[in-house]
């Protein structure tokens, strides 16, 4: 976690930043915005301080359940290392338990984990699935991540409607069919919202 003492630093570099621009970092607008800017990085990179091997691990279960489990439409946002701009977008989980599972919040968890880390979506979407591999041993884990990026629609070729998807499956999922059935669980109609009668 950066520190107070970093802030103050970050916080710093930030006002350069500003003068380099051409602003004023001391008029009105801008005066605090070093300050908000370093406490803004500070929780969009909080997942370099978690462990996500511990935060599965954290709810583990015996059960005897060997079908998939598919957590689905999981948001993230995360920074793209290359121009530190943002990437977001759907993670969708798979994995075929072997004598464990894990509780379902705790895969959102590390998704936040490796998703507030400097990223790539190539390399966070192998992140998540060696992660779960490791910490539950199941049979296959198969993860797609769904993205739009910033650096594709504000900078350079600015191409508005992109998406990119990557995906990573190891052990069963490794077998088409298997790998279709997760695949086709994406595709069919997501379950039904309830606004809880508003």
């Amino acid at each position: 976690m950066i520190q107070d003492s970093e802030c103050e630093s970050l916080a710093r570099h930030y006002e350069d930043i500003l003068r380099l621009l051409g602003e004023d970092p001391q008029r009105e607008g801008l005066r605090k915005t070093p300050v908000r800017v370093a406490r803004a990085w500070a929780e969009l990179t909080r997942g370099y301080d978690e462990d996500p091997i511990a935060i599965l691990r954290s709810a583990l279960f015996a059960e005897t359940y060997h079908n998939m489990v598919v957590v689905r439409d999981i948001e993230f946002y995360s920074l793209c290392e290359h121009h530190l701009l943002p990437f977001f977008g759907k993670v969708h989980v798979a994995y075929i338990p072997n004598g464990h599972i894990t509780g379902l919040s705790k895969l959102a968890r590390i998704v936040n984990t490796f998703s507030h880390r400097l990223q790539v979506q190539e390399r966070m979407t192998e992140q998540i699935a060696h992660c779960i591999q490791d910490a539950l041993n199941p049979l296959g884990v198969m993860v797609v991540v769904e993205a739009r990026h910033l650096c594709m629609q504000m900078r350079g070729v600015g191409k508005q409607g992109a998406y990119t998807t990557t995906m990573h499956h190891i052990g069963a999922f490794n077998d088409p069919a298997t790998r279709a059935e997760m695949l086709g669980q994406l595709n069919s109609v997501a379950p039904q919202q309830h606004d809880g009668g508003m």
